[in-house]
C-alpha cells in the first residue's frame, strides 16, 4: 500500500497552537503531512514567507513525518506535485464550513480526484485564529497561551 500524503495549506501568519494540534493529529492519521505555507501577498502577511516557514519548522520539529514548504502556485497543482490528492482543512466553527465547502467543490471541479479532509481543533483551541493572535500582540497583550514559544517571541520582536 502506498504512503498517503495529506497537504495542510494555509498562510500560517503565524502558526498557532490550533495549527500545531491539527498537524499532530494529521501526523497520526497519515503517513506524511506537508504543511504548505501560501505566499499570499494579497493578504499582506505580517511575517515573510521565509519567517513563517521557519516558525512552523521549529514549532513542528517534534513530528518526524511533517514537511514544511512554501508555495505560490495553484493549490491543486501543488498538491499533485507532492504526490497527493488530499488536503486537510480545519473547521473551528459553523461559519468556516460554508467557505471550506465552496473551496472543496471548486478544487474538485479543477482536479476530480481531489479530496478534502476536515478536522476540528481540540475544544480548548477552537477560538484561536492567527488574526486574533496578531491583534492581541499588536496591542501588547500576552499571546503565549495561544502560540508556540518561538512564535510568541517573534511576535514580541515584530511589535517592539
Amino acid at each position: 500500500m502506498p504512503d498517503i500524503t495529506v497537504v495542510y495549506p494555509g498562510t500560517f501568519d503565524p502558526i498557532t497552537n490550533g495549527h500545531v494540534d491539527l498537524t499532530e493529529r494529521a501526523a497520526r492519521l497519515f503517513d506524511r503531512v506537508v504543511l504548505a505555507i501560501a505566499h499570499s501577498e494579497k493578504k499582506t502577511p505580517l511575517f515573510s514567507l521565509e519567517e513563517r516557514e521557519e516558525l512552523a519548522r521549529v514549532s513542528l520539529a517534534h513530528l518526524d513525518n511533517v514537511e514544511v514548504v512554501g508555495f505560490s502556485n495553484l493549490l491543486t497543482d501543488f498538491v499533485q506535485s507532492k504526490g497527493s490528492n488530499c488536503v486537510l482543512r480545519g473547521l473551528r466553527a459553523v461559519a468556516d464550513f460554508e467557505y471550506e465547502f465552496q473551496l472543496a467543490n471548486m478544487n474538485r471541479a479543477m482536479y476530480p480526484e481531489f479530496e478534502s479532509v476536515f478536522l476540528t481543533p481540540s475544544e480548548h483551541l477552537s477560538y484561536i485564529s492567527s488574526s486574533l493572535v496578531r491583534e492581541i500582540a499588536a496591542l501588547g497583550g500576552d499571546v503565549s497561551p495561544f502560540v508556540p514559544e518561538p512564535v510568541a517571541q517573534a511576535l514580541k520582536e515584530k511589535y517592539r
